[in-house]
Formats: C-alpha cells, structure tokens, sequence
C-alpha cells in the first residue's frame, strides 16, 4: 500500500520526542509535513526527517493536498476545535489525550467523523503495547479467578508555572495529563464501566488539580486510583482476584520510567513474571492507525473508547 503521508500541527516537544520519530519510524508512514511558524523549532525534526516540508501555519498544513493524516498535540484545550478543521479539511486525525475536555465536546468530534466517514482516534497508545493486550487477555481467561479489586497510580513532580499542565485555561491539571491512564487503561483491561462514582477529593491550585484521588463501582469490582503532579514518580496498576494479584509494574511510560512487566502472584507465594522490552508503543499505534485508514482494521481505542473515559472524568471533577 501506499505509505500514509502525515502533517503534524506544532513543534511540541512530546511531538519532537516521541510521536514525530514514531511515524517517521512506522512501516506503512511518512512524516512529511510539519506546521510551525518557529524555523529553530523546526530543524530538530528536519535532523532525522531530511526532506520535511514545513508550513508556517496549521491552517497551510491542512491545505496541503499532499497530505493524508494529521497528528494534534496541541494543548489540551485546542484538541477538538483543530481534529474538526482537519476532519473539515479531509484529513484522518489522530489526536493526542485527552482527545476533549468534557463529554459534549468528545461528541461533537464524533459527530465530524461521523460526518467525513475519515478515521479519528485519540492517541492512547498503550492499548497498542503487547503489555496491555496481554493483561485484557489474562483477565478474560481468568487469570486472577474473580476479580474483585483495582488499584491505580500515576504521579510525577512538574511545578513549573510555564508548563501547560500547570495552567488552567489550556487544560491543565494530573487528571487530563494522566487520569486518563488510571481510568482508561481499566477500562480497556476489563471491558467494563463503572455504575457510580463512590468518591472523589483532589488538592487544586489556580484551578489545576495537583493531586486526585477516586472511587468507583464497576459491575464485578471496585476501583480506586490517585493522580499527582507533585509527587515522587510512580506508576502501577493491580487487579486484585480472589485467586491471584496481577500486577503491572510500567503500565504507562514502558521502557522510559521502567522495563514493561506482568508480574502474577499466587496464594502459594510463587510469581510468574512476563516482561515485554523493546516495544514502542507510539510506532505501534502509527501502524495499527494506517492499517485502520487503508485495511479497515478495527482500531483498538476509537473516539467512543475516550467518551467512556472522559465520562469517569467529568463525574471527578463535578464531584470535586
């Protein structure tokens, strides 16, 4: 098949780092086009991308015929207004999470997808990493017997008032950088949503939750997770059963804040450890995205997977 030809909106650097080397990287793609104004912000990605055209505004990119995707990872609060201009502008999106700020705007994108019949998804990538297609399995086959109860971490310090994740009105705050991951990898995991919120408390600052803690009821368990921006880093994931603990040791940054692992530990004290190194998670979901647009394979986190996610969001924040 032809290569996917992909535009990205901005010069972030979560977009230099991580996703622009990703698609540039991903069989099946080809990082062609970035848009930003900044020719010092450009040439990091020009380094490993010889050739990339640059357009010095998101609304030339769009424009731009010779482009078939594009990726979003601009701030938070500017996620759905430019997936629908590049929906509008026939190009399949795929968007960085949190893909809305609440459930009405998560819809409104439906609605545009619906109306070009072009793929849009958000970017959570790590339903694309074997790690987590693992575990969903483990738990169908009954791994843990009954489950009966989930824990969730995800913590990292950042008080620089510079950063958009310590501003407001660009969406800031832990639970839209990363509550996201508490929640939804659950979700994808059990197949399951909660029927209520059970509880929700949260220290906020200028509007920004720093820290986040919740509960929920699920049809079969109970859940509790917490989000901080101001806390030593720390990411895990344990579902609980009345037969074994399934744990998941790197759940969300694999191979940068640790080696990605599932461990199972059993009432006779033994551990069965399955570690999954090497995989990126971001040239995966690049992949399973094209596949998607060119194949019509199902892809693994659609916009209605987010909507579910962003649900649990909204009730924590209406509740705190």
């Amino acid at each position: 098949m032809t290569p996917i030809r992909w535009g990205v909106l901005g010069a972030s650097n979560f977009a230099r780092d991580k996703m622009a080397p990703a698609i540039h990287a991903a069989h099946g793609a080809e990082f062609a086009t970035l848009a930003t104004s900044s020719s010092d912000k450009a040439a990091p990605f020009a380094a490993f991308a010889p050739g990339l055209r640059v357009h010095d505004s998101y609304e030339a990119l769009l424009a731009d015929p010779a482009i078939d995707a594009v990726y979003v990872p601009l701030p938070n609060h500017l996620h759905v207004a430019w997936s629908i201009k590049a929906l509008e502008a026939g190009k399949a999106v795929l968007c960085e999470k949190p893909v809305g700020m609440d459930v009405a705007e998560i819809d409104r994108l439906i609605a545009a997808r619906e109306a070009s019949g072009l793929q849009a998804a958000e970017a959570f990538m790590i339903v694309h990493h074997p790690q987590w297609q693992r575990a969903k399995h483990l738990l169908t086959k009954g791994a843990v017997g009954k489950l009966r109860h989930v824990n969730a971490a995800f913590s990292f310090f950042n008080n620089d008032a510079t950063n958009i994740r310590n501003q407001a009105a660009a969406g800031g705050g832990g639970l839209r950088d990363i509550g996201v991951y508490v929640m939804g990898s659950v979700r994808y995991a059990t197949g399951q949503d909660p029927v209520q919120l059970d509880y929700a408390r949260a220290e906020m600052d200028n509007g920004v939750d720093l820290f986040a803690d919740m509960g929920f009821a699920f049809p079969d368990f109970t859940y509790q997770a917490f989000t901080s921006i101001r806390m030593a880093p720390r990411q895990e994931v344990h579902f609980h059963g009345d037969e074994a603990v399934m744990s998941l040791t790197c759940p969300f940054n694999a191979g940068v804040f640790d080696q990605a692992e599932i461990r199972i530990s059993s009432p006779d004290m033994s551990v069965t450890i399955e570690r999954f190194p090497r995989v990126n998670h971001y040239v995966q979901q690049v992949e399973a995205f094209g596949r998607a647009m060119q194949g019509g394979e199902p892809f693994a986190w659609t916009l209605e997977d987010a909507r579910g996610t962003q649900s649990m969001m909204d009730q924590v924040f209406a509740a705190i």
